[in-house]
């Protein structure tokens, strides 16, 4: 009796293991054949159902209004390179979608006051990701201008006072260096690489090459990449449903609301301003971070300090 009662135990035991096995395997089918029901047509860009897809290529592509030769083969395949790293590096492609809900439209306006095409603003991506990074180079800032460039631009730069974390007084700098090469290279494509590696690099690149665009010519690997990589956030920033990149609008970092104050004679303690402002010493540097000491000397000019605006 007691062998045959332990064949019976074992009996309905391996019943419901087969049963518990059944039955999981349909909760998955049917969950998967769910979530296949709700995916996005395009899945490029991005991860579904544990397959990786290809972000697509347009047929046509511009960069500040001037045509990019998809036809030629290096062009396209720089381009595929750039755009699917861009997609795949999700965690940097997410922060800069975030960031730019933020950053973009005082770049944008700053862009058009000047006369600088709006795909620029893309350059400021692969520069920094929109953040005041700064670089082995210590190239610094939003448009990572060393000091002597920064200095030769009109930025202000010392103990005290670094313009390069300035947003707005950067992105002005940047557009005047842009434009100056652009004249004088005679595309944007080629300004964009003289960015990177330097205006006399791209002369002498243009001498020795006897070319005079940005495509047909052998630079370095960063300046070979660096146009592509510029032209792939184009891409992405502007069509992000094609690549599966979605950043719901509550998750964008939104403009800070801020007041502006004139400031014509120094601050010894930067700590007792913000008392009298009524703000911490955080806002002021979340909102100022070109201020880069406790006080502030000043000698015959104006400075500008931006401080939050609370709400009621």
């Amino acid at each position: 009796m007691a062998k045959r009662k332990k064949l019976i135990i074992i009996s309905i035991g391996c019943t419901l293991s087969l049963a518990c096995i059944i039955l999981c395997s349909y909760l998955i089918t049917h969950n998967r054949i769910i979530a296949k029901d709700n995916e996005p047509t395009n899945t490029a860009g991005t991860y579904y159902n544990n397959v990786l897809a290809v972000p697509p290529l347009p047929d046509k592509l511009t960069f500040a209004g001037e045509e990019v030769p998809l036809h030629q083969y290096w062009v396209r395949e720089g381009l595929d390179r750039e755009l699917t790293n861009v997609c795949y590096q999700h965690s940097t492609t997410l922060l800069c979608l975030k960031r730019a809900a933020r950053y973009f439209p005082i770049i944008e306006k700053i862009l058009k006051e000047q006369g600088v095409p709006e795909d620029i603003k893309y350059l400021c991506v692969t520069e920094s990701s929109l953040s005041n990074a700064i670089s082995p180079a210590k190239a610094v800032g939003f448009w990572q201008f060393i000091e002597s460039t920064g200095k030769n631009y009109g930025l202000e730069i010392n103990s005290e006072v670094d313009e390069r974390y300035h947003i707005e007084k950067s992105t002005r700098a940047a557009c005047r260096y842009l434009q100056g090469c652009r004249n004088r290279l005679g595309s944007w494509a080629l300004a964009a690489a003289a960015y990177n590696m330097g205006e006399g690099g791209v002369k002498k690149q243009m001498t020795n090459q006897d070319i005079d665009n940005y495509w047909d010519m052998y630079f370095n690997p960063e300046t070979a990449r660096y146009v592509y990589r510029i032209l792939a956030y184009k891409l992405l920033f502007e069509n992000p449903h094609i690549y599966g990149v979605h950043v719901a609008d509550e998750s964008k970092y939104q403009p800070i609301h801020y007041k502006e104050i004139e400031i014509s004679s120094s601050i010894p303690d930067m700590y007792a301003f913000c008392k009298e402002q009524n703000i911490t010493y955080r806002e002021l540097k979340e909102l100022n971070p070109w201020l880069r000491a406790t006080k502030l000397t000043v000698v015959n000019k104006t400075y500008t300090i931006k401080v939050p605006v609370k709400e009621p």
